[in-house]
């Protein structure tokens, strides 16, 4: 996941927008590595999982808007970061975290951007 938030913070420091493919790369990167590592993650892992895929959600949502091209992809995108945020959630609340301690954690993240 480190490497994932890194190159999510180099994305949020630009001025310009990335291309589709780009933005589809990333996309499909991060959910390889949920697919392949999500049940061996700590909860700082998880939470930085988290963090990314309500991120890559938000700007898939607002992408959709303004591409008529591309909008199917792109609610395809955030639908399935949707589900992995849900599934993240509810995996930290299960290890004991509430949900005030998750969007602490999270905004945390989101201060050190």
């Amino acid at each position: 996941m480190d490497k994932l938030l890194e190159k999510l913070k180099e994305y949020l420091h630009m001025e310009t927008e990335i291309s589709f493919e780009e933005f589809s790369e990333y996309y499909r990167s991060l959910i390889s590595e949920l697919n392949q590592k999500f049940s061996d993650l700590d909860n700082d892992a998880r939470i930085q999982a988290l963090y990314i895929c309500s991120i890559v959600q938000s700007n898939a949502d607002a992408r959709a808007k303004g591409s008529k091209s591309n909008a199917k992809a792109f609610k395809k995108m955030s639908s399935k970061c949707a589900f992995w945020a849900d599934a993240i959630k509810y995996n930290l609340g299960k290890s004991g975290m509430t949900p005030e301690e998750i969007e602490k954690a999270t905004e945390e993240i989101n201060a050190n951007i």
